[in-house]
C-alpha cells in the first residue's frame, strides 16, 4: 500500500485503510494541526461584523441658517428634517463685507464643494462671495474674503468652548457635520438670513 491510498471512503465518513497505525498517527496529526491552524485563525479574525445599514432619510434641497437664533435647518420641500445649534464667525453681527472681519455672510447662495480633509473634520463650502458681495467689495476697495465652509468643531483649545469662534464659517459637532454631509448634496441652495 502506498502513502497516497491511506484513506478510504467509507460511505459516511474517512477512515485509514487496513488500520496501519503510522497512516493513523500522520491522518491525526495532520487533522490536529489542520484543527488547530483553524481555531488558531479564528480566534485572530474580528467578531463577525455587523452590516452597517445607514437609515434612509430624504435629502436636503435647501439649508435655512438663522444667525440670531443660531440655528441651522435641512429643508425638504416645506419640511425640516433636521436643526442643529450652531456656533458663527466671531463678529456674529451683520453681513460679511471683507477679508478677516469675522462676519458670516448673509444671503442666498448654495453648497459649491466638500473638502474631506477639512482641518474641521469635513467641511462643505458655500459660494461666498457672490456677484453683489464681489460688486460691494469692489465699491468699497476691500477684499471680500471667501472659503466660508459648514464644518466640524474646534481643533484648537484657544476656540473650544466659545460660541462664535470661527473666521466666518457656521459651525456644528463632528458628529453633525457626518450627517449634514451624507444629507446635503453639492449645489443645494442655503440661505443665511441675520
Amino acid at each position: 500500500m502506498t502513502r497516497n491510498s491511506w484513506l478510504r471512503d467509507s460511505g459516511d465518513h474517512v477512515t485509514p485503510c487496513d488500520g496501519d497505525p503510522d497512516n493513523i498517527s500522520l491522518w491525526t496529526r495532520r487533522s490536529a494541526l489542520a484543527l488547530t491552524a483553524g481555531l488558531l485563525g479564528a480566534g485572530m479574525m474580528p467578531e463577525q461584523a455587523v452590516a452597517f445599514a445607514q437609515k434612509v432619510q430624504p435629502r436636503a434641497n435647501h439649508i435655512v441658517v438663522s444667525k440670531k437664533n443660531r440655528v441651522l435647518a435641512l429643508m425638504s420641500g416645506e419640511k425640516t428634517i433636521k436643526r442643529y445649534r450652531i456656533g458663527l464667525g466671531f463678529t456674529p453681527h451683520g453681513h460679511k463685507s471683507r477679508f478677516g472681519d469675522g462676519r458670516t455672510p448673509e444671503g442666498r447662495y448654495y453648497i459649491n464643494r466638500r473638502n474631506p480633509r477639512s482641518e474641521y473634520h469635513l467641511s462643505l463650502g458655500i459660494s461666498y462671495p457672490n456677484a453683489n458681495d464681489m460688486a460691494r467689495a469692489l465699491a468699497f476697495g476691500v477684499d471680500p474674503g471667501g472659503d466660508i465652509f459648514i464644518h466640524g468643531g474646534p481643533r484648537r483649545t484657544s476656540e473650544k468652548g466659545k460660541r462664535d469662534w470661527t473666521a466666518g464659517c457656521i459651525a456644528v459637532s463632528d458628529r453633525e457635520i457626518e450627517e449634514i454631509w451624507s444629507l446635503v448634496p453639492t449645489g443645494t441652495p442655503i440661505t443665511i438670513l441675520a
